[in-house]
């Protein structure tokens, strides 16, 4: 019983978080206020399902219990106003009332994100602030997506809410007409949100496919959304192409396998197949933006029928691109990698030594140089580089794939 529970309490979570942290930041205006009550909600089934049973509509009875607690802390802080008379009228285990959608966005999760996404906010803190407040990331998974250390993207979201507080943003689905305005800021959360999935960033496992699934499946939305939208099509098909590997990245033993080593019998030539029509198409509008780009280097990996069919220096090519288009440090070390392969490891690592200060503590610095020194052979600066990634990788595989390379440096 216990463990259905449990069960069923996770699987709310997945389905009901981003839904009733919404409602209570629409009737309290408080985002603090509203994260505590959900999970004071979430809490309480884990205390209450066991004995009276997982109820028919999970969704009702955590937005009640949640609305429940808000409704108490606010009057104990003697906050008697519009908002509280607002939540004294919801009662009964029943939805509270939804207004009217003005967006033309079918799907819950999506309308939420675009709902998150307010303009009135940096960029970089509505797409943050949505992966922690919708999609239940934490704070230190977004900030290793930002590549910035926890307490600076804690401070981010702090002072994103009280922007939104201080400025009355209010909290409302934006009509259709200006979603617009908000699709590169969804677009970023979908893609990180598929990043985290992809390559997650701390724990046991390299992968977590719940993530991936919902980003392909937000992906998808915004796609029949947005058909005129290349960069929309474009994203999706670097999703489908990225996730199509996902069952050669590991061997049984739960082992990181390298790309150039992976069986490409066991990719998915369906997810393949469709991500470069959807390429072909999103480039056929003439208007490459960097997920379109990113989508053609994974196409350049995809379509390789071994790994020495890979075009190297096309990849190269297009990595440049990309740094015309978001000169993150990130994208001069994939850059770096791919001037390896078309032109030798010296050329590779000459670009590696120039990002020492804008990726420190990015464990993959330390693990491609230390690749590249493998490769010349320069064993010593190999294996203190490869110690040094140990020191920073936080995910199981990767720390045990860091240790076969060091372990099997040759002699």
């Amino acid at each position: 019983m216990t463990g259905r529970v449990e069960g069923a309490v996770a699987a709310a979570f997945h389905e009901e978080w981003g839904r009733v942290v919404a409602t209570l930041i629409r009737m309290t205006g408080d985002w603090d206020l509203a994260e505590e009550a959900a999970q004071e909600a979430f809490a309480r089934a884990l205390e209450r399902w066991p004995d009276d049973g997982v109820p028919h509509r999970p969704g009702a009875w955590l937005t009640t219990t949640a609305r429940n607690h808000a409704l108490t802390r606010m009057r104990r802080g003697r906050t008697e106003n519009a908002k509280l008379r607002e939540l004294s009228t919801m009662t009964g285990p029943h939805e509270p009332p939804v207004p009217p959608d003005p967006s033309g966005v079918a799907d819950d999760r999506l309308r939420l994100v675009f709902t998150c996404c307010h303009p009135a906010l940096p960029i970089e803190a509505r797409v943050a602030l949505t992966l922690r407040t919708l999609l239940g990331l934490t704070t230190g998974e977004i900030a290793r997506a930002f590549l910035v250390a926890e307490p600076a993207m804690a401070q981010r979201l702090v002072r994103a809410k009280r922007k939104i507080r201080d400025a009355r943003i209010p909290y409302r689905v934006p009509p259709a007409h200006l979603l617009p305005e908000r699709t590169t800021s969804v677009l970023g959360v979908v893609y990180l949100l598929f990043n985290e999935g992809y390559a997650a960033t701390e724990g046991p496992d390299p992968m977590r496919v719940d993530l991936c699934a919902e980003a392909i499946r937000l992906g998808r939305v915004l796609h029949v959304l947005m058909p005129d939208e290349p960069e929309a099509t474009g994203l999706l098909a670097l999703l489908l192409l990225q996730h199509s590997r996902r069952d050669a990245r590991q061997d049984a033993a739960g082992d990181l396998v390298p790309l150039e080593d992976q069986d490409r019998d066991r990719w998915d030539h369906t997810a393949i197949t469709e991500g470069t029509a959807l390429l072909d198409d999103a480039l056929r509008r003439g208007e490459p933006g960097p997920y379109q780009v990113q989508a053609a280097i994974a196409a350049c990996h995809a379509t390789a029928r071994t790994a020495a069919d890979t075009d190297w220096p096309q990849i190269a090519a297009l990595y440049g691109r990309l740094i015309e288009l978001t000169p993150s440090p990130v994208v001069r070390l994939n850059r770096a990698v791919a001037v390896a392969m078309a032109d030798g490891p010296e050329a590779g690592l000459a670009l590696v030594h120039d990002l020492a200060d804008d990726l420190d503590g990015y464990h993959l610095l330390p693990a491609t140089r230390a690749d590249l020194l493998r490769r010349l052979d320069r064993r010593e600066e190999a294996a203190a580089a490869y110690r040094e990634a140990l020191t920073l990788a936080r995910t199981t595989p990767d720390r045990r794939y860091l240790t076969h390379r060091l372990n099997t440096l040759p002699r």
